[in-house]
């Protein structure tokens, strides 16, 4: 979805994979720099000008498939071991409900440690977007629908989805020509397409 926005308004991108919470503030303190994919939450609304929702995103808690574990309620998840990724969307939202750092969240840098630690019972839940963490068992070489059971679905994230959005100090001039170029990739069918290739 970035490389067709960039097309369709001409820019040439620098692509960089970056640690999370690197990612993150490079963002916020650098001009013109894009992130993607990034949950829109009230907390996050202040340090970013969002250009607009690029994927969809369902968060979860998952465990593995066979432990039987549901949740109706978040706070029951307290007295389990969580796999969150630092100052992501999933892990800010966990804090900000009362869990802690190194108590019954344990935070990593990648989003893939988080899932090998889920295999291999280091954690009994991984909070994460169910694109990415398809995404993540698959890249395993796993099959999601037999290693990835739903224990508690988290509404007060990523509802409306994961958009792409710049720092503050962007130029409004550049964050309309980002939200105008992906305005027409989604009128012009090819945000339809590229969802039917890769969801």
């Amino acid at each position: 979805m970035v490389e067709a926005v960039l097309k369709e308004i001409k820019v040439q991108g620098n692509f960089q994979s970056l640690p999370w919470a690197r990612a993150y503030e490079t963002t916020q303190n650098t001009e013109s720099t894009l992130i993607y994919s990034i949950g829109r939450t009230k907390e996050r609304e202040k340090f970013f000008k969002w250009v607009g929702i690029i994927a969809p995103a369902d968060y979860y808690l998952f465990s593995l498939l066979g432990r039987n574990l549901k949740f109706d309620q978040l706070d029951e998840a307290k007295k389990y071991q969580i796999g969150t990724v630092n100052e992501d969307v999933g892990e800010q939202f966990l804090v900000s409900k009362g869990f802690v750092k190194g108590k019954n969240l344990q935070s990593s840098v990648k989003y893939g440690f988080n899932y090998e630690k889920l295999k291999l019972g280091r954690v009994d839940l991984w909070i994460m977007g169910e694109l990415t963490a398809y995404y993540l068992a698959r890249q395993a070489g796993d099959d999601p629908a037999k290693v990835l059971a739903k224990a508690h679905r988290i509404t007060e994230l990523g509802s409306d989805g994961y958009y792409m959005a710049f720092g503050i100090n962007t130029p409004d001039a550049l964050v309309e020509r980002f939200r105008n170029g992906l305005e027409t990739v989604k009128k012009n069918g090819t945000f339809d397409a590229l969802k039917g290739k890769w969801l």
